[in-house]
């Protein structure tokens, strides 16, 4: 196979590079049938990526192969405060008819992403081995995962010994304190080691009074005993910051948090909670449950596949050094 030629990616490269996503969307779209399908007109396509190169700092690669593209990466930074000096690389930024080529795409791009100080790389990927073997390859690691489930029209919810499953009131906030404390403090312990500092006392009864006062939130947690051990949070999906644009099903729920006391893991409150989910989800008539996990998270990374969330989308990272 010839080599590539890898130049800056330029706007007269948008309608062949839209061709490409699409193409790689509708592969995508048959391993993950959830994802929406608009995105495999090229027309689509082209508005998404268009939407990746607005950013001022966005800058890309293409690859050419006998004057032909064959592939194109385009990233651009989030907020440094939250991810540091950083460049993303969303679903609709890249896409290569062979997997090989990627390696020389990042090679381009990544040189002018390191020139200008920004040396953490977030990739998003289709969960496709051939794909993921040749960002691993240039020293990528799978940091996040991001599940995909049908609501299922029926689901019976079983209740532990001593549960109670509803919504919270102002009455509950004094408990749900340590709940909320649950995940983060879980995160920063290993082998996960989060950086993110544990919200305040005062910060959590702000979001409580916030979400108590009415917001799009869903909010169940369970009691055992007429104590809350656990808490599940729903928003609809358009409002993540993760699944958006090609990796956002339509008509779906988006699961943004889910934390249970230690002492109450492993007793079926997380399931119960999960199914009372399910059937909150089908009353209002969602179609899709998304959510996501840090596979370093072991607990996480082996409790949302076992409720049916397939990992369809993977969030890999690079720090350089």
């Amino acid at each position: 196979m010839p080599g590539v030629e890898v130049i800056p990616f330029s706007e007269e490269l948008l309608g062949d590079a839209a061709e490409l996503l699409a193409r790689r969307h509708a592969q995508h779209r048959a391993a993950e049938p959830l994802l929406p399908e608009r995105f495999e007109e090229s027309s689509v396509a082209q508005k998404a990526l268009e939407q990746a190169l607005r950013s001022k700092s966005a800058f890309g690669s293409a690859a050419l192969r006998d004057g032909r593209l064959v592939g194109y990466v385009v990233g651009a930074p989030r907020e440094a405060e939250r991810w540091g000096e950083n460049v993303w690389v969303e679903l609709e930024g890249h896409a290569v008819e062979e997997p090989e080529d990627a390696r020389d795409l990042y090679g381009h791009a990544a040189a002018a992403w390191v020139e200008q100080g920004r040396t953490r790389h977030y990739v998003l990927l289709p969960a496709d081995p051939q794909l993921l073997d040749a960002w691993f390859r240039l020293g990528f690691g799978q940091q996040q995962a991001y599940g995909y489930r049908e609501v299922p029209a029926r689901i019976e919810v079983r209740l532990p010994r001593g549960c109670e499953i509803r919504n919270p009131t102002a009455a509950d906030v004094d408990g749900l304190l340590e709940v909320d404390l649950a995940l983060p403090r879980h995160q920063q312990a290993s082998p996960v080691f989060s950086q993110r500092p544990l919200p305040s006392e005062e910060e959590l009864r702000r979001e409580w009074a916030a979400t108590l006062a009415g917001s799009e939130e869903e909010v169940l947690i369970c009691l055992r005993d007429g104590r809350p051990v656990a808490c599940w949070g729903f928003l609809p999906a358009e409002h993540s910051t993760y699944h958006r644009g090609l990796g956002l099903p339509d008509r779906a729920a988006y699961l943004s948090f889910a934390a249970t006391l230690p002492e109450s893991r492993g007793a079926g409150v997380g399931v119960a909670l999960t199914d009372a989910s399910f059937a909150w989800a089908a009353g209002q008539g969602y179609r899709a449950i998304v959510t996501d996990w840090r596979v370093t998270n072991l607990l996480a990374s082996r409790f949302w596949p076992r409720r049916g969330f397939r990992p369809s989308v993977l969030r890999l990272y690079r720090s350089i050094p």
